[in-house]
């Protein structure tokens, strides 16, 4: 899919938590919840699907300057994902398996989505995982 993504860093943002909302509702995931935010942090956009919650970070990058997508989960991002999710599920009374997955998303510098990927259970529950 390509698509023309604005300059603005929040427009891109947001841009690229409507692609990743679209490809995870083709996939047959079920939207429950988006911008998700507590005390520990905020998960971007909360999906089910085959009974199993799955808490979706989106990063969309435009260059490598500042790393991948991927490299800019910290581990105190992975730690507070894990938090948010935990505090989700208890607010929810879920008793669901869960995990977190990460959507990268890289364009070029005309705008174009050059990637979409999902990336499955970046994080472990002791939020630590690699």
């Amino acid at each position: 899919m390509l698509v023309a993504m604005p300059d603005n860093r929040r427009l891109l943002g947001q841009q690229g938590e409507a692609l990743a909302r679209v490809h995870l509702e083709q996939e047959g995931y079920v939207v429950r919840d988006t911008n998700y935010r507590c005390l520990w942090g905020e998960v971007d956009i909360i999906v089910e699907k085959n009974d199993e919650i799955v808490f979706v970070e989106v990063r969309t990058r435009r260059s490598k300057r500042f790393g991948s997508p991927e490299e800019s989960v910290t581990a105190l991002k992975r730690k507070h994902l894990v938090s948010t999710a935990y505090h989700y599920i208890e607010a929810h009374d879920l008793s669901l398996p869960w995990r977190i997955d990460l959507i990268a998303i890289d364009v070029d510098a005309k705008g174009i989505v050059e990637r979409l990927e999902q990336l499955e259970n970046i994080v472990e529950e002791d939020g630590l995982s690699d």
